[in-house]
């Protein structure tokens, strides 16, 4: 077995099939973010894996599925309890591998969050009944099931908690899994593999292989034992999936980019709306949901400008495990190079900007500035195409309906957030705005219960609560005569 060792973790760097570990004769190498450091090199899948991986879900799935919900309830609240117990050890290497603060994973809504979705469904598990309809003469009982082997292909940008969003309820459920985690960031899922066994998940439920989209992604995604796929990405990718797996009508769920809104009105708080547009800058920008084209009422903009520029001051880049950072490095120089293409095209558009513009130094790392642009053209690149990156734009409107109407002028909908004083406003607006989750007055609140996900290119279908029992189930309704 091959490891690696990240402060003071030690992590297997090979596939896990089948309740073992396995190696790849082929490997490639995963370099921090922080510092580009070697940390580990990776099994990488082919072919001989991913039958592996399917084979062994295939096999697990009818028992895992006629487990009783209290022992796959049991497991689940299991795996949180290990997770949490452990902590620090994945806040340590998450924040290696994928260059977020080591403050935030080791926060509540860090590791903790993670953990949180295998208790949530636990208990959401425990609480589920079938639901009966009966009229004078039959009596319709609806029951689900697990639906089959499931793969799931996580991002790089929140890996141990966007892989909860899906391992949890697919568990929860009743499915066997295959997860590909993104070679950017492979560590913490191969450290989830050793908590599933310790929580008592048999062999072949979980398993995890490594490598690229391309390669073992590609294989995985055209099988026809698989029965659900979930995928975090961008929608190019979201594309290449549902063509492979249209063959075999496997349904799909996808939860893709934004281009998310933040409106504030003339009444808003502009304290808290100012400080809520900081928070755009969380993970380096490269989170989907952020509000990254600020549009502000013109009667406000001027001041809100202001005051935003006095909020940055201080705002520290940096050293991802220094307590007193604000943000730290991009996750990769294929992603710094596409954010700074656009921060680049759009200067040489006309834009201008506010404070940062550039990356933050000239020597080949992967911190850069935390970006407001100014004076854009409706429509140009900038302001309909997401970035993914530390790069916000700021645009001022004239009234409610220019408001909806420049909101809701790009090909996402995932969210929308909005500040004002007026609670009818709030309702009128929050109804006309194409997004999937739109927050008043708040931001970056999700109950474990609710729906998350997004309409047009944004994404198919929803993530949480009954919304992922339904994805990851069959549908039966038995009727009988009274």
């Amino acid at each position: 077995m091959n490891f690696a060792h990240i402060d003071g973790v030690v992590v297997s760097t090979d596939h896990w099939i089948n309740g073992e570990r396995i190696s790849s004769s082929r490997r490639f190498d995963d370099h921090s973010p922080t510092d580009g450091g070697l940390l580990a090199q990776i099994s990488r899948g082919t072919q001989t894996e991913a039958d592996l991986a399917l084979e062994a879900a295939a096999k697990a799935f009818p028992e895992w599925a006629a487990t009783p919900v209290s022992e796959r309830a049991k497991i689940l609240q299991r795996m949180h309890d290990l997770i949490v117990e452990r902590a620090d050890d994945f806040a340590r290497v998450e924040s290696a591998d994928q260059g977020g603060l080591l403050s935030y994973y080791l926060g509540e809504r860090g590791i903790r969050r993670s953990a949180s979705n295998y208790s949530a469904f636990a208990e959401m598990l425990l609480e589920r009944t079938d639901s009966t309809f009966v009229d004078s003469t039959f009596h319709n009982q609806v029951s689900l099931s697990g639906a089959g082997p499931v793969v799931l292909i996580n991002p790089w940008n929140g890996p141990l908690l966007l892989e909860s969003w899906k391992i949890a309820p697919a568990l929860a459920s009743g499915c066997s899994i295959v997860l590909k985690p993104s070679e950017w960031t492979p560590l913490t899922a191969s450290m989830l593999a050793d908590v599933s066994a310790e929580a008592g998940l048999p062999p072949g439920v979980l398993n995890i292989v490594q490598g690229f989209g391309e390669e073992i992604g590609a294989l995985l995604v055209s099988d026809p034992r698989v029965r659900r796929i979930s995928f975090t990405g961008s929608a190019a990718t979201a594309r290449a999936i549902a063509a492979a797996a249209a063959p075999n009508l496997t349904p799909c769920s996808f939860e893709l980019g934004g281009k998310s809104p933040l409106l504030v009105f003339e009444d808003a708080d502009l304290d808290i709306a100012v400080q809520t547009a900081k928070r755009q800058y969380s993970n380096a920008g490269q989170v989907c949901l952020i509000g990254s084209r600020l549009l502000i009422a013109e009667q406000v903009y001027e001041e809100f400008l202001d005051r935003f520029v006095r909020a940055m001051e201080g705002f520290v880049v940096g050293d991802p495990r220094d307590p007193t950072t604000d943000v730290g490095p991009l996750i990769h120089h294929e992603q710094f190079e596409r954010v700074d293409g656009f921060v680049q095209r759009a200067k040489a558009d006309g834009a201008r900007p506010v404070f940062g513009g550039g990356p933050l130094r000239d020597d080949g790392s992967l911190y850069y500035q935390p970006t407001l642009l100014v004076d854009m053209e409706d429509g140009s690149e900038i302001v309909t195409e997401e970035v993914f990156g530390p790069v916000l734009t700021a645009q001022s409107f004239a009234s409610e309906d220019e408001a909806i109407r420049m909101a809701n002028a790009t090909r996402y909908g995932l969210t929308a957030t909005l500040f004002t004083s007026d609670e009818q406003r709030a309702e009128r607006v929050a109804k006309q705005l194409d997004a999937g989750t739109v927050w008043v007055n708040c931001f970056w609140v999700r109950d474990l219960r609710a729906p998350f996900g997004g309409t047009g290119e944004s994404g198919i279908g929803r993530e949480g609560g009954e919304w992922s029992f339904d994805f990851y189930s069959e549908v039966k309704n038995t009727v009988t005569v009274k």
